[in-house]
């Protein structure tokens, strides 16, 4: 591979293979591609270059992580996991170089499914108002439901996760699958988030799903002295923190791998889950995984805060055209 500045350099390591893999010669193998033995043996003699070397070993590392993490990163997070598995400090538009030479990118999301409406049996104030920056855990919890597909023949069968997310480190609080969308679904997350944080009290934001806008969950809130937000109807980006989850969810996942049956699909939204908040560091928190802000600010007296940053094409857009 072209990992340095030489001209010839992937002819000459093809040179190199053949011969030494299938014992053609030299000269013949030189002739067939219209170079000299003279520059190729000046190539084989060469001083490597510290900064080829240096790439031939960061091209090792994105083709292990590439693999290793199923194409899920792009060069920017291929940089920050790199540096901080590694003790190192390579520039991002390093990496983009080397991950272009090496024909290596992250997936494509899919689209999303379009919101369908549902008659609420009563619903609450859009109280968060997009306001997803928390000052401390268990101060902000959103939640929701999404559908996964998985074939059983030709017949399509369906699992549903229900999850609880934390806006301050972004962790999962809980999350139950089924292969029923009901509210015991639903039900049973929230009992699953109340026993992990029995102290926990946070503003309780979702959509309008029936689940939540049922009396008999809005009793539960009450009960553990929660108050309950609702995201406008046919505004997804209300509650876009958890709508982002399952779009991670379903890029890094879902779209990468078949399923053959609901076991197998229910272990790798399991196997997921834990490496999203133990093992998948996230920028904003220093390249830190969800699981370790959180830990520290449980145990801090005035937690960490991690603003977030400023979307500059929204801004841009604002400017030009909210005037």
């Amino acid at each position: 591979m072209k990992l340095g500045r030489l001209r010839h350099a992937i002819t000459y390591e093809a040179i190199q293979q053949c011969h030494a893999e299938k014992g053609w010669g030299i000269c013949w193998l030189c002739g067939q591609v219209g170079i000299t033995r003279a520059s190729y043996y000046q190539w084989l003699k060469r001083d490597v270059p510290k900064a080829e070397k240096e790439n031939e070993i960061i091209a090792q590392l994105i083709q292990e992580y590439d693999e290793r993490f199923h194409h899920i990163l792009g060069y920017r997070r291929m940089t920050d996991w790199i540096n901080r598995l590694n003790h190192t400090h390579y520039s991002r538009n390093r990496i983009h170089r080397l991950m272009k030479e090496l024909n290596i990118h992250s997936v494509i999301r899919c689209k999303k499914a379009k919101y369908r409406r549902t008659t609420p049996e009563a619903t609450s104030e859009n109280i968060l108002h997009r306001g997803f920056q928390a000052e401390r855990p268990n101060q902000k919890w959103a939640t929701d439901v999404t559908e996964f597909k998985w074939y059983e023949g030709s017949v399509v069968k369906k699992l549903y996760l229900s999850a609880i997310l934390d806006l301050y480190d972004r962790s999962i609080v809980a999350y139950v699958i089924s292969g029923r969308n009901d509210n015991k679904l639903v039900f049973d997350t929230f009992e699953q988030a109340i026993r992990k944080n029995p102290e926990a009290h946070p503003l309780f934001h979702s959509d309008r799903g029936f689940q939540y806008t049922s009396k008999a969950f809005q009793f539960k809130l009450s009960k553990q002295r929660m108050e309950q937000s609702m995201s406008r109807v046919g505004h997804c980006i209300d509650n876009c923190p958890v709508e982002g989850f399952w779009g991670i969810v379903k890029t890094e996942m879902y779209s990468l791998n078949k399923f053959s049956s609901g076991g197998e699909l229910r272990s790798a939204i399991d196997q997921y889950v834990h490496f999203y908040n133990y093992e998948r560091f996230q920028e904003r928190f220093g390249v830190r995984t969800p699981m370790e802000v959180r830990m520290a600010a449980l145990h801090a007296k005035n937690p960490e805060q991690f603003p977030i940053a400023e979307n500059k094409r929204i801004q841009k857009y604002k400017a030009k055209f909210a005037a």
